[in-house]
């Protein structure tokens, strides 16, 4: 995939899950998009930017890339999660949907670059 459409689809999505969380109440018959959009936010997406952000693309299968994602975004949750609750912010909803899209935006933009040849490798060159 291009990266500028890469880059795109996660940004929009992002944005389509803060939309989501902030703009429909918890009451609405809507709320079935805001529980779809969070548990793919959560699951995947984080876990996929770092995959996109540590590998090149061909490196890794549909299988592997699903499974690291997911892997990975449990970790990054997790860790996020311990770091707000351990900080003076406190652990609420809103500020686990911000440190996450905070982190999903920086690793997409990182991914990005490095997509576009602007970052150096992250490994030597004889791996």
């Amino acid at each position: 995939m291009q990266p500028v459409k890469w880059f795109s689809i996660i940004v929009l999505y992002t944005v389509a899950v803060l939309l989501c969380f902030y703009l429909i109440p918890s009451m609405s018959r809507l709320l079935f998009l805001r529980y779809f959009f969070g548990f793919t936010f959560v699951v995947f997406v984080p876990g996929y930017c770092f995959i996109n952000l540590l590998f090149d693309e061909g490196k890794l299968d549909i299988v592997e890339t699903l499974v690291l994602s997911v892997a990975l975004s449990f970790s990054i949750v997790g860790i996020s999660a311990l770091f707000i609750g351990l900080s003076p912010i406190g652990l609420r909803v809103d500020s686990i949907v911000l440190s996450l899209s905070g982190i999903v935006v920086v690793c997409s933009v990182l991914a990005f670059l490095r997509k576009m040849n602007l970052l150096p490798k992250l490994r030597g060159k004889g791996q």
